[in-house]
């Protein structure tokens, strides 16, 4: 079994010690189960500080279950959901999304994991039309599921386009951590006023051990949420854990230290791989994500040893991730194996 630091994902990458130490100073006696504990409270404060005191923020165990509540709490059954075709919602929810909310998921192809209004466009129509499913959510990943960010004039451009056609705009923020530290700029920013209704609000992939927030931005969009929660099985009664988690992150900016050592090795290798003769990066390297084509015999040879994810097997396209714990000598390592697999490949 391989042990050492690869770079299929970052959520990969185990604890940061910070986040562990603060779970054991809060399991610690009697707590009130189901949120109704002080760890809870501050939490959400904290999120407040970041987003705006209207948010109302839910915790939740999973990505996936952030997401799909999410997006089912401004749902009906008849509503769809458009999005980029390389969306987690699309590509990675095992079909959650049609399954818990009912309705659609409607896709657009996009060149680099970015939609805009124009690429939306497509599905704006039959509206008012009772054999139509009705267009109601247009979500966005930041940052992108190929590593670009979404800058703050793309996200408000998306929102008005949303808001003036009677749909909302929702945010996977898986990354939104490494998104913050390429902007340079707030949470809030690029969220709250740039106008996203929803946000999933997620800290795994960046030093956490689980949960993820729910943030209704927008009011009234939580109403009855408790119980959606709750149906959705995500309602956890030891909130503490996750929401102690949330306080060591959002303390002393543990997130934006954690992304951006990612983004910065990500960087590195960027830099790295364009130097290799044989390599091709396909995406602007913007946050933890490269997007890169490798023969695939030499691949096959490198994951032997530093373990990595196709993304397009037909174009020979792999994605290669840093983490919050990658370091410069795991870099080096997988650069000076990639080109040695590569001189014998070509010899």
């Amino acid at each position: 079994m391989i042990t050492r630091r690869g770079f299929a994902s970052d959520n990969n990458a185990g604890v940061h010690p910070e986040i562990l130490k603060e779970i054991g100073a809060a399991n610690k006696g009697h707590v009130t189960g189901y949120g109704a504990d002080d760890y809870t409270r501050r939490a959400t404060e904290m999120f407040k500080s970041h987003l705006g005191e209207q948010a109302e923020v839910f915790f939740v165990f999973t990505g996936t279950a952030s997401n799909v509540l999410g997006i089912s709490a401004v749902t009906r059954s008849w509503n769809s959901v458009i999005t980029a075709s390389t969306a987690h919602l699309e590509q990675d929810e095992c079909g959650a999304p049609e399954k818990f909310t009912g309705g659609k998921v409607l896709t657009v192809d996009t060149p680099d994991g970015k939609l805009t209004p124009g690429l939306a466009e497509k599905h704006m129509h039959g509206f008012d039309f009772e054999h139509h499913s009705q267009p109601k959510v247009i979500s966005i990943t930041q940052s992108t599921e190929m590593g670009t960010v979404y800058d703050r004039e793309e996200i408000r451009d998306l929102a008005d386009y949303a808001h003036s056609r009677g749909l909302l705009l929702h945010m996977d923020g898986a990354r939104l951590a490494n998104a913050a530290v390429a902007l340079d700029q707030p949470f809030r920013a690029f969220t709250t006023d740039s106008g996203v209704d929803v946000l999933s609000f997620g800290g795994t992939k960046n030093g956490m051990m689980f949960g993820e927030a729910i943030c209704f931005l927008s009011p009234g969009l939580s109403d009855n949420f408790m119980y959606i929660r709750k149906q959705g099985m995500q309602l956890a009664s030891k909130m503490r854990f996750i929401s102690a988690q949330f306080i060591a992150y959002l303390r002393g900016d543990l997130w934006k230290r954690n992304a951006q050592h990612a983004n910065d090795m990500a960087n590195i290798m960027a830099v790295k791989l364009a130097g290799v003769k044989g390599i091709r990066i396909t995406q602007e390297v913007q946050s933890n994500g490269i997007f890169v084509i490798i023969p695939p015999a030499v691949a096959a040879e490198v994951q032997k040893h530093y373990f990595f994810y196709p993304w397009d097997e037909k174009t020979s396209e792999y994605r290669l991730m840093a983490s919050w714990d990658t370091e410069e000598s795991d870099i080096e390592g997988f650069i000076t194996l990639l080109k040695r697999e590569l001189e014998k490949y070509n010899s």
